[in-house]
Parts: C-alpha cells; structure tokens; sequence
C-alpha cells in the first residue's frame, strides 16, 4: 500500500503472495515515480516481499518476480516450524552473515557509487523477524529476569473478555506455535526480539555513519519506519497477521533531512502519506489516484489541524476487518460489523483491554468512528 500510495481496500492485495501489477499493470510506485523523474533507483533487501520484485521500480537492485499463476509460488511447508518457532538464532561475530549486515553493505556499495546523484534509496532490514538473529552481544544487552511482561500477558492468544472472536486468531502464526508461552520463555523470546531489533538499529547506523562519510546528510531526506506492528504475548499473541490492536497497527516513523523541523507528532498519520509527502517535499509532482496525505505541516514543525484519521485492513479467515484512528479513539469492526467491533480509548485505555462498543453512553462516538471508516477508499477488497 505505502509503495502503491492506495490503500489495501483499492489495491485487493491483503497477502504476501499477489503480484499488484496482475491487478493493476499501470500503476506507477512510489520509487518508480522518482524514477521517471531523473532519480536513480536502488533497492537492497526486503522492500516488496520476497519473490514478488518490481523491476519497473528499480533502476538497480530489481528482481523479476517469480510468479506461478500470477501469485508467489507458496513456500514448501515445514513440517519442523512449530518446533523451532520458540528459538532464536545467534549470528556468529559482529553478524557479518546475516542478511541484514549484508543488506547495509549493499546500501553502503550504492550510497558510494551513486551519491553524487539523485538518488532514491530503498534499504529493507528483516529484522527483527522469526526466528529472532542477532550476534551474542546483543543477548547480552537484554536480561530475561529484568523485562516486564505486558499487563494484558496471556500464556495463548485468546481473545479478552468482552472482544469480538475475530480480533484475536487463537492460534500463533510466528513465535510459539500451537502451544503455550510461559513467563520464562515469554521473556527470554522478549529479550531476543529486543536482540534483534538492536542489532537491525546497528545496521541503519552502519548506514547512516556512510551517509556522513560521503558527505550526503545535508541534501539526503532519511525515512526510517516499520512495516507492521508485533504482539509480544499481549493478549497472549506473538505474531504479526490478523491483528487490528494497536499494538499490531502502530510502527514507529522517523523523518530527518534538510529544513526538517524537530517535532513530536502525536497526530495519527499512515505509511501509504509517505507517498505523497516525499513527492511534495522533493518538489515533484503527485501522480493522479494517490491516497494519503501531504504530512509536509508535520516536517516543518507545523501541527496539522486536519487530524485526518488513519486506518489499517486485516483479512481473517474471509472476513474483512477495518479499522480507523483518530486523536483519541479507535474503532475496528469485521465483516461491517456483522462479525463484531471494538471501540477503544486510547487515553484512558492505552494497552486496550475494555472494548466500548457496546457502551450505550459511547453511541454518538460510534456513530462517528463508522462515519470515518466509511470514508476509506475502496470501502471493500476487490476481488
């Protein structure tokens, strides 16, 4: 969505198999309209999923997708995954044979030959992932003993008292596989998910470090996000997919660059803005059909009055769930509410573990909340 610049209700693609162009061969991604605009191109690691490249996108770094009947081929199924979905990996040195090391010297190779050009680059880190990899030293970092479990901690996911049966997926799609977490094990998997994410943080300064060597920082805008939240253990989950909490919605967005204003932003805004925004700020134009907004407000240091609000899909076991943010509420629903919803204040309520939706005196910001979902593009998957 966020390289289409559309939501997943107008792309259809609500998986990590289909091919967007076999739905939608015209459209022009976000690289590939920095492209057209005299920008070289360069992609290493994880940017669209693994098997399904863009080479249109790419002026370096593309990889034809390997399609079968205009979908990724499924992967073989392994039938030891639920048995190794509790581990973790320890990377030999400083990690030098990890794909996201090799992924920052890919970046760097290109930061180095492409520099003294308009460039647009896109660095996809995996981790941290399942299994958990990271070098012993960053283990070390992270004392099982020492990390709190998250109050809403659940030995299997299950969903809470008072939530509708599709908000939570009672069986664990990364870590923990069919079978329960106890405290211990919850916290060594924690502290080795935090591992992980420490080491990826060194990659990206192994980037950055380059971008300052070679001169680049002052005229190079830096985007760091993720690509999707992650339960750890919260209302006993720990995976990614089929997830509408906010713990599986929220990412962190970073921006920095020239004439970027340091600001806090509290407001909720999307990754598929990112689009538009970075067209904006580097004075290119915005193709027509984008969704999203302009957060250019956000990087002057200018709150955005709009509080436009934001939104996330999930597709479980056929049926749709949407959901939309503002301020201070969220709202989920599922099959347009006949498979349930959830309304959540996130003021009062932050680790989400009242749902209000049947709360008589919360009618009205109901009512509103449909409103606003009712205004995301697209409205359904298109099949």
């Amino acid at each position: 969505s966020f390289l289409t610049g559309r939501h997943a209700t107008e792309t259809g693609v609500l998986d990590n198999e289909t091919y967007f162009r076999n739905r939608h061969p015209d459209w022009i991604t976000l690289p590939q309209w920095f492209r057209a605009h005299g920008y070289n191109t360069l992609r290493t690691g994880k940017i669209f999923h693994g098997g399904i490249d863009d080479t249109l996108s790419w002026t370096v770094g593309g990889e034809a997708p390997r399609l079968q009947d205009g979908r990724r081929p499924p992967a073989p199924r392994d039938p030891n995954r639920a048995a190794r979905s509790d581990r973790f990996v320890v990377l030999e040195g400083n990690g030098e044979t990890g794909g996201d090391y090799r992924v920052a010297t890919q970046a760097i190779e290109y930061l180095e030959r492409y520099g003294g050009e308009p460039f647009f680059l896109a660095v996809g880190f995996s981790e941290p992932h399942s299994p958990p990899s990271a070098p012993q030293k960053y283990y070390d970092l992270y004392d099982p003993a020492a990390i709190r479990l998250p109050p809403d901690f659940a030995p299997q996911p299950e969903p809470p008292l008072g939530f509708p049966e599709p908000s939570i997926r009672r069986r664990n799609a990364d870590l923990f596989i069919g079978r329960e977490a106890s405290v211990h094990e919850a916290r060594r998997m924690m502290g080795a998910y935090y591992a992980a994410a420490s080491f990826m943080d060194a990659q990206v300064g192994r980037v950055l470090d380059a971008l300052d060597r070679l001169g680049l920082r002052e005229n190079t805008v830096v985007v760091f996000f993720g690509d999707h939240g992650y339960h750890l253990g919260e209302k006993g989950k720990w995976s990614k997919a089929y997830s509408l909490f906010d713990v599986g919605n929220r990412v962190p967005l970073i921006v920095a660059g020239p004439n970027v204003a340091v600001a806090d932003v509290t407001q909720p805004v999307q990754l598929v803005d990112l689009y538009r925004t970075l067209s904006a700020w580097c004075g290119l134009p915005v193709p027509q059909g984008i969704d999203g907004n302009d957060l250019s407000p956000f990087l002057r240091g200018a709150p955005d009055l709009r509080s436009n609000p934001a939104y996330a899909v999930t597709l479980f076991e056929g049926k749709l769930g949407r959901t939309v943010y503002t301020d201070r509420w969220h709202y989920a629903e599922w099959d347009g509410g006949k498979a349930g919803a959830m309304l959540l204040d996130l003021n009062a309520d932050p680790f989400e573990t009242k749902n209000l939706a049947d709360d008589p005196a919360r009618a009205a910001t109901i009512l509103d909340m449909k409103r606003l979902l009712d205004r995301l593009p697209g409205g359904a998957v298109r099949q």
